[in-house]
């Protein structure tokens, strides 16, 4: 009875020879220096693509600054030097807006 309880342990203990070598070997493959450069990678990435992100909204505000500058100077070639119309205000203010929303994006994630 002994000489298969100590062959069961032997052939045991060679089936796991393979798992700690596993083990061992994928632990060795990652270091401090692959992290910070994956993190680094990733963030590069992530910047990449935020940027083109911004210059996307840059170009449709600019679009919608560009339509509402020629609705305005629209309204205010039909009014008269006695009458500015409420919506020549409302429309100069929403320049305003959208251009200081503008300037803020063109300076950056800062």
């Amino acid at each position: 009875m002994r000489p298969t309880l100590c062959a069961f342990v032997c052939v045991l203990f060679l089936s796991c020879i393979p798992v700690f070598a596993q083990q061992q070997t994928g632990q060795q493959g990652v270091g401090p220096g692959d992290e910070d450069e994956a993190r680094s990678r990733m963030m590069h990435d992530m910047e990449k693509k935020a940027a083109k992100e911004r210059v996307a909204a840059l170009k449709i505000d600019t679009d919608k600054l560009l339509k509402l500058s020629i609705e305005l100077k629209a309204y205010v070639d039909k009014s008269d030097e006695n009458v500015l119309s409420l919506n020549v205000i409302k429309k100069a203010e929403e320049i305003e807006k959208l251009a200081k929303s503008v300037r803020e994006k063109m300076k950056g994630p800062n």
